[in-house]
């Protein structure tokens, strides 16, 4: 059976406009869950900072690393020490994020090494000795990272 062509347009109008207006919706929901991620991970970089700095750490940077890559949001570095400080720091970090964001980190490396890093998920965190701080220089390979808090 043959529509016409003045029947085609209307059966087809309304799926593209319903389509058009869920499309919105996504995109729109999409966004706001975006923008809370975002404000989430910052505020749990922020802490991180302020329980690194609690546990004496120093040359805490917190890099904005958001539009960089898909790696992470944010990388919070900070230096101990001593191994015992480390793992002061470390602990601090982790139950204190653990705590107040519900979240566990996954962690890589030892204090005894000299680099351990705590990931959790979209803001990393590194803890350095000085001497692998010094080796590694994160900051100079995430120069283009927008420093968003340093604490000397």
């Amino acid at each position: 059976m043959w529509w016409g062509l003045g029947a085609l347009p209307a059966l087809a109008l309304p799926k593209l406009q319903s389509w058009s207006l869920r499309s919105e919706t996504l995109s729109y929901r999409r966004t706001i869950l975006i923008e809370e991620t975002t404000i989430e991970a910052t505020a749990l970089a922020r802490r991180a900072v302020e329980l690194a700095e609690g546990k004496l750490a120093s040359d805490i940077v917190m890099l904005n690393l958001h539009n960089l890559n898909s790696i992470a949001d944010y990388f919070v570095i900070c230096t101990g020490e001593s191994d015992r400080q480390l793992k002061a720091i470390l602990d601090a970090i982790d139950e204190g994020i653990g705590k107040e964001f519900g979240r566990s980190a996954r962690a890589e490396g030892i204090p005894d090494t000299g680099w351990v890093l705590l990931d959790f998920g979209d803001v990393v965190v590194h803890v350095f000795s000085v001497a692998m701080r010094d080796y590694y220089r994160l900051e100079r390979l995430w120069s283009k990272a927008t420093p968003v808090v340093v604490v000397q």
